[in-house]
């Protein structure tokens, strides 16, 4: 996969035999949002408002008087885009649509992932030109090596997102930042040759669950503190587990306090009830929580227990998401 992956890649890269400048990459500063795919929007809507205590902003239509997204304002920058499914939304089950990063520069990017041979989802090319989406926000879509749809998102000052700004933060929100974003990987290098080599991630800690298989890997926003963290699987995880791999983090200072809240408040029937509070592998305090779909929502501490960073662990990564060349 890597091999194919990085050949279509160098490939695809444009050669500036006309030894104008190549394109340099725009700052990424952020998460941006979080986009899922949710079955039931009325319960989604009571498990992120009525449990978790976030507001709804704005809430985008169809044609024929239905929902097409909505956001859940975490933050002025950050949120949480819930898409009922539909008859022309993706069949595999998986409840992750897409991750948006946040770019001061969205024209700017498009140029430099454009030098870069970078495609959007599908394998299509990128448009020249960033445009406006329906928010008033420049947008567009691109694709990782495992096929996640990875958004570029510039805030413009006549959007929906800036002209809300200062609003829609009420008290009863649990946290106040998306630390980051998980998502399944096959191979690690060939993410790492998108995240860190082309986007400009910064790696800055890898966790195993048995100190013998590599399970983790965090790669932070070159220009910001959120970042993303790669599942690493050997056989491909089923739907349930794929739920749990694919995931967001809810930063709290207290996750005992943040838990005592919860208790407060009526989870939607069915759901799966919070996990207890354990310590990770990375020395944090955290709590799994999931929403009406299975997708785990984790809530960790923003400090380790002891003050101190856990250690990087040196594992291998599982056999399947090691470089073939």
């Amino acid at each position: 996969m890597f091999l194919a992956w990085a050949a279509a890649l160098a490939a695809a890269v444009p050669s500036h035999a006309d030894n104008s400048p190549a394109p340099k990459r725009p700052r990424i500063t952020g998460v941006s949002h979080v986009a899922l795919w949710v079955k039931d929007l009325d319960r989604s809507r009571a498990f992120y408002k009525g449990y978790f205590g976030f507001d709804e902003p704005y809430t985008l239509n169809t044609k024929s008087g239905g929902v097409l997204l909505t956001w859940i304002k975490v933050n002025d920058r950050q949120s949480i885009e819930l898409f009922p499914i539909s008859d022309s939304t993706p069949k595999d089950g998986d409840s992750l649509y897409h991750i948006a990063l946040e770019t001061d520069d969205a024209q700017g990017m498009l140029n430099y992932l454009n030098s870069k041979g970078v495609k959007g989802p599908g394998g299509k090319p990128l448009p020249a030109k960033a445009k406006p989406g329906q928010i008033g926000n420049l947008n567009y879509f691109t694709e990782d090596p495992d096929g996640h749809i990875v958004e570029f998102t510039q805030y413009m000052p006549g959007g929906w997102t800036m002209e809300k700004a200062g609003r829609f933060m009420p008290p009863t929100r649990v946290a106040q930042r998306i630390s980051h974003a998980g998502f399944v990987v096959a191979n690690l290098e060939s993410s790492l040759a998108f995240y860190r080599d082309i986007l400009g991630f910064k790696e800055f800690w890898r966790g195993s669950r048995d100190a013998e298989t590599l399970s983790w890997v965090n790669l932070r926003v070159p220009d910001g503190r959120d970042y993303v963290e790669l599942m690493l699987y050997g056989a491909k995880p089923g739907l349930q587990l794929l739920h749990v791999y694919n995931h967001i983090c809810l930063e709290v200072a207290d996750v005992g306090a943040a838990v005592d809240t919860l208790r407060t408040r009526a989870l939607p029937e069915g759901i799966k009830p919070p996990s207890p509070i354990k310590r990770g592998v990375n020395h944090k305090r955290q709590v799994n929580c999931y929403d009406p779909d299975g997708t785990r929502v984790e809530v960790m501490e923003v400090n380790t227990t002891d003050g101190r960073p856990a250690p990087s662990s040196d594992a291998p990564p599982p056999r399947a998401a090691v470089a073939t060349n």
